[in-house]
């Protein structure tokens, strides 16, 4: 028989271990009760691994899990009743692009919060660091290395999570510029030491844009000694491949080499095959990751829901035409003789990532946002064929004028990419989902509804309307698998001892209501999002508060 100072010492040794997770014990008579910072209660709980739906409630203290199920004899200092909703972990955009752009106003990242997002993974060849003296000049940051920037962020308060890559475009300009031309190897060393201080500094792994100027002009081998440097750190390859369309094949096998090269994982970028001629390859396509998988090595993909792509509009010209940089690219776009060239290699071009071709060659399904040009800016959203016969001119002559506009043109949404094989992607167990916006400062900024409706989306029209996927087996890809892939074992599951980063929505009211015509339309149906147990939005509306914290990478060093 235990004596009554065994039972002393039990009990201070479990008000010691709730006292880490922010939990205090008081005593009511001979009762015990255990009071936590918030409960959400009889939701239907999807715990993100896959398993079907569970009622229950959950308890959060200190910014984690600290009971799931039938909790009773436990009070909150905030209840949120979730009768008649879903429960589930945070989801996680696995390419959302600026993490900075969530310093610049309290509505910063509204469009991801809305979506149900908790988490980034911000980077796609381009990133906020590191940066040279000029580029923090001119961006007026208040960093250079990547370490300065994560801190910056922590110091300052972000509304949600973020892992943050480190761009080989970024690297690249640093050291090379913006020409087409292969590193020396004094300028590969430089680069190399650029990302090992990144990886050092918090970063996840290396990221590449391979069909953007100045990064189609790096040779496979400058990738694979990049990325071996990340591996050292236990970080991952993230890569926009060099292809998706004619080539596309190629690009996945050229990605496969790198990884197994540098002894790291790959994440592929929004996985499509565009271009009507090369949907057949999705088949194909998927066999060779899965293959891979199957031999040992750790592959994953994302894809966001929608069939039309985005990508700057100067991105349709051959990419030879900015080898000198954008400055020379504009002069070229406003000359009679360069622009017939351009158009020739439009028209016929192929082994090089057309995307005039890939969207059948017809300007119609072309959409075009953001544009710069006064004469065409209220056109926004509508495609280059339309805005075209509007005007009154020909399509090609609207096209280069637009490109030649300032701040980089516009942007264009190509319709390249079919339904069936969106659905086919979007069903494999290794492929997760992404924005391919990230955060937004303001309803304005966005371009492409996948900004505002992606997630949403997913569960409004591939889960409930076409049923291709289980609400289950959805939130296990926007939660579980998204956390493996950016190395954030502690989050993305609903369990006792993990991150609390949760949301809760209806899955009968859930939808996206972003168009092309209108992109900054707020999602419906997130109730609330929570961010390390703190809510970020109720009801719709943001809290303003900022617990979002910095996932670092396994390579992260303490500064010297």
């Amino acid at each position: 028989m235990k004596t009554p100072r065994i039972y002393a010492g039990i009990t201070a040794i479990l008000i010691i271990f709730l006292g880490q997770f922010g939990l205090t014990v008081q005593k009511a008579g001979s009762q015990e009760q255990t009071r936590v910072d918030l409960i959400i209660k009889n939701g239907r709980v999807i715990d993100g691994s896959g398993n079907p739906w569970f009622r229950g409630d959950i308890a959060v203290a200190g910014g984690r899990i600290v009971a799931v199920g039938r909790i009773g004899g436990l009070t909150a200092d905030r209840v949120i009743d979730a009768e008649g909703l879903v429960v589930a972990p945070g989801f996680i955009d696995l390419m959302g692009q600026t993490a900075s752009v969530l310093l610049s106003g309290e509505q910063a990242g509204l469009n991801m919060i809305s979506q149900g997002i908790t988490t980034i993974n911000a980077g796609e060849g381009g990133t906020d660091a590191p940066l040279d003296e000029a580029q923090a000049k001119r961006r007026g940051a208040a960093w250079r290395t990547m370490r300065e920037f994560l801190a910056h962020l922590e110091k300052t308060g972000i509304p949600l999570n973020v892992a943050q890559t480190v761009g080989h475009t970024q690297v690249r300009t640093i050291v090379i510029g913006e020409e087409d031309r292969r590193a020396t190897p004094e300028e590969m060393e430089r680069m190399k030491a650029l990302v090992r201080e990144s990886m050092e500094g918090g970063a996840v792994g290396l990221s590449t844009a391979l069909i953007y100027p100045p990064a189609v002009y790096a040779p496979e081998e400058e990738i694979v000694e990049l990325a071996k440097v990340v591996g050292e750190y236990g970080g991952r390859y993230f890569t926009h491949m060099r292809n998706e369309g004619d080539r596309l094949l190629e690009a996945i096998e050229e990605a496969l080499r790198i990884g197994k090269q540098a002894k790291t994982p790959v994440h592929i970028f929004h996985l499509k095959t565009a271009g009507q001629a090369n949907w057949p390859k999705m088949d194909q396509a998927l066999s060779a990751i899965a293959a891979a998988r199957s031999a040992g090595q750790e592959v994953t993909a994302d894809v966001y829901p929608y069939v039309n792509n985005g990508l700057g509009i100067r991105a349709l010209i051959h990419p030879r035409h900015s080898a000198r940089g954008p400055e020379d690219l504009v002069k070229r776009l406003q000359d009679p003789a360069s622009r017939a060239e351009m158009r020739r290699e439009m028209e016929e071009g192929t082994g090089w990532e057309n995307w005039y071709a890939n969207a059948g060659h017809d300007w119609d399904r072309i959409v075009i946002s953001q544009i710069t040009t006064p004469a065409y800016a209220s056109y926004g959203g509508r495609s280059l064929g339309e805005i075209a016969r509007a005007v009154g001119q020909d399509p090609w002559e609207v096209f280069f004028t637009i490109a030649a506009g300032p701040r980089n043109g516009g942007y264009a949404m190509p319709q390249s990419m079919s339904e069936a094989n969106k659905i086919k992607a979007m069903r494999q167990p290794f492929v997760g989902f992404c924005t391919d916006v990230g955060p937004l400062r303001a309803p304005e900024r966005a371009s492409h509804p996948r900004g505002y409706g992606s997630f949403p989306r997913v569960l409004a029209r591939y889960v409930n309307d076409l049923g291709a996927l289980t609400l289950e087996d959805a939130i296990r890809k926007m939660s579980s698998l998204a956390a493996n892939v950016i190395m954030a074992h502690d989050r993305g599951r609903i369990a006792e001892g993990l991150a609390a980063d949760l949301v809760v929505f209806d899955p009968a009211r859930i939808r996206d209501r972003a168009t092309f015509a209108e992109p900054a339309l707020l999602s419906e149906g997130i109730d609330y999002v929570i961010v390390n147990g703190v809510p970020v939005l109720e009801k719709g509306k943001l809290t303003g508060a900022k617990p979002g914290r910095v996932l670092r990478g396994p390579g992260s060093r303490p500064p010297q």
